[in-house]
């Protein structure tokens, strides 16, 4: 099964500056993060970000955090414990009026979005803050892809560790790469270019 464009949403999981030193191939991790986010923006996928602890780690790093459309400080370790599913999937709006004096066609919010039920994810500890969010994104339904080359741990035996337990659980894991091309699906595609200029 490939990405859908129309289906997808971006989460990107604590890229901030204060955990970046420590991080494990922390530099290559945030800049795949980075085009990540600025391919979601050119082509219309929501992009949601959480910070944890801010007080105590700082904002997410400016970079990213103007390419989402909102950040979720947190200080559980899953963002679902703190309300990130609510963004992802929107009650809908009520229809105005009594719905008893509507006519049944018109008891459904015109304005409903389609369903945006593929997750793309990336961020770190990827053993800790990513690992417990992914987790409950599969448990809520979510179909969860796992960006690997965007995220990261203090070390990679526990990265990995944690890419272990993900797949195993239902998770697709991916890369960058293969998310630009997957959204994009031809060389046709009006931001092709953007992207290659991107990853080149």
């Amino acid at each position: 099964m490939l990405l859908e464009l129309s289906e997808s949403q971006l989460v990107l999981v604590d890229y901030q500056d204060r955990l970046l030193p420590v991080m494990f191939e922390g530099t290559k991790t945030w800049a795949n993060a980075t085009l990540l986010a600025q391919l979601a923006d050119r082509l219309a996928v929501p992009v949601w970000g959480t910070a944890q602890n801010p007080s105590g780690l700082g904002e997410m790093c400016p970079e990213i955090s103007a390419l989402c459309q909102k950040v979720l400080a947190k200080m559980q370790f899953s963002a679902m414990e703190e309300g990130l599913g609510e963004w992802l999937k929107p009650e809908p709006e009520a229809p105005k009026g009594n719905a008893r004096s509507l006519p049944r066609h018109l008891q459904k919010s015109p304005n409903a979005s389609p369903e945006r039920n593929m997750i793309v994810i990336a961020g770190c500890e990827a053993h800790v803050c990513l690992l417990q969010t992914a987790l409950d994104l599969l448990e809520d339904e979510f179909d969860v892809w796992v960006v690997t080359d965007a995220c990261t741990s203090r070390n990679e035996r526990n990265r990995d560790a944690a890419f272990d337990r993900l797949a195993g659980a239902g998770a697709e894991l991916v890369t960058t790469e293969m998310v630009g091309f997957e959204w994009l699906r031809s060389a046709e595609h009006p931001a092709f270019k953007y992207w290659q200029s991107l990853i080149k």
